[in-house]
């Protein structure tokens, strides 16, 4: 696939966002601040063309996702849709939702793959963080059923300062649950965990501890569960490439049909987000102006287009950059090179005790 006579990568992963309702209230919700309501939602035989166009395009692999996209009552049809059309088919799932019965269905109509997220290895501190009394439970009963049903397993622990310290714990409960695989996932100060960053921001201290649990974790547990993990960004000394750059790796289809480069990417106010109700997803991809804003590296300012980590990590993350110094194309203030770095170390130091504001739809 070539554009202007430059070569376009053809994107791997397609994140399905089905729809924007979920039974949980985290405070780090990275769903955008206006969500979309169920009646924009697209149907089921746009969602089949949808994943029919992008296996076209090269992508291998779809996250079905939300909120919960148990939600849908159509999902046993949209994973047979992805299954007919050839992808790999991954359930991100709070667990709510999900019946054994209905588990049982997706396996059957081609599903691969389970995610489900845990908030903490204690059950009465899971379910304050989620908002939902139970929510532990359910989670621990859907892993059973998943294992039961011989699907591979990913338990994704949301870290922050409430639970960093029980890192070891959370990956013994991942073992315990049965998983392969356990991701390590720092917040994400976008969107809604802006409002509670201050209450979840871990400190320095604890982010060095857990950073050698996770290496020491890795060794003792090499062969049994893959540890995927890396330094959250406000403690980081450089910036993780966005999606593997901007435009360059994956899409993100929201409820209603909008694609974006990145989950976040609708923080950035003035971009231009075709829509699958309008466009193929093949002419989104090479040509939507909110793909070709920051796809590559030329529009990226000094010590960026000097630095020799540029096509690395691509400047980082735009909706970061935005967020924190009102500029997009601004180098990623994580970076100890921005001149805008000193305000992630303020920001970073910056811990608070107090309730969450919970996401509520």
């Amino acid at each position: 696939m070539a554009t202007n006579g430059t070569a376009l990568p053809r994107p791997l992963g397609l994140l399905a966002e089905l729809t924007h309702r979920c039974p949980l209230g985290c405070p780090y919700c990275s769903n955008p601040l206006a969500l979309d309501p169920r009646a924009d939602e697209l149907d089921t035989a746009t969602w089949a063309r949808v994943l029919n166009e992008a296996a076209a395009l090269g992508v291998l692999q779809v996250h079905l996702s939300g909120g919960e996209p148990a939600s849908r009552r159509d999902l046993v049809e949209i994973t047979a849709a992805a299954r007919s059309a050839g992808l790999y088919t991954n359930l991100i799932t709070s667990g709510v939702g999900v019946t054994t019965q209905r588990l049982a269905a997706l396996a059957e109509a081609g599903l691969d793959h389970v995610q489900v997220s845990i908030q903490d290895s204690e059950e009465k501190s899971a379910d304050h963080i989620a908002g939902y009394d139970g929510a532990y439970a359910r989670k621990r009963a859907l892993a059973a059923a998943v294992v039961a049903l011989k699907l591979p397993l990913t338990v994704n622990a949301v870290i922050h300062r409430a639970n960093i310290a029980r890192v070891e714990n959370l990956v013994a409960l991942a073992l315990e649950m049965g998983a392969t695989r356990v991701e390590i996932a720092h917040v994400q100060y976008y969107g809604w965990a802006l409002k509670n960053r201050a209450t979840l921001m871990p400190t320095r201290a604890q982010v060095d501890e857990a950073v050698k649990a996770v290496e020491e974790l890795r060794k003792r547990h090499h062969g049994r569960i893959v540890i995927d993990a890396v330094v959250p960004d406000y403690h980081a000394r450089f910036p993780k490439p966005c999606v593997g750059g901007w435009g360059r790796r994956s899409l993100n289809v929201t409820p209603a049909g909008r694609v974006l480069p990145c989950h976040a990417a609708e923080s950035i106010p003035g971009l231009e987000f075709w829509s699958v109700r309008d466009h193929s997803l093949e002419e989104i991809w090479i040509s939507s102006p909110a793909f070709t804003a920051f796809r590559g590296t030329a529009f990226l300012p000094e010590p960026c287009q000097t630095c020799e980590r540029r096509e690395i990590d691509f400047g980082g993350c735009r909706c970061q950059a935005f967020a924190l110094t009102g500029d997009a194309r601004a180098t990623d203030p994580v970076c100890q090179l921005s001149p805008h770095h000193a305000l992630v170390a303020e920001l970073a130091n910056v811990q608070e005790d107090r309730s969450y504001s919970y996401r509520r739809m």
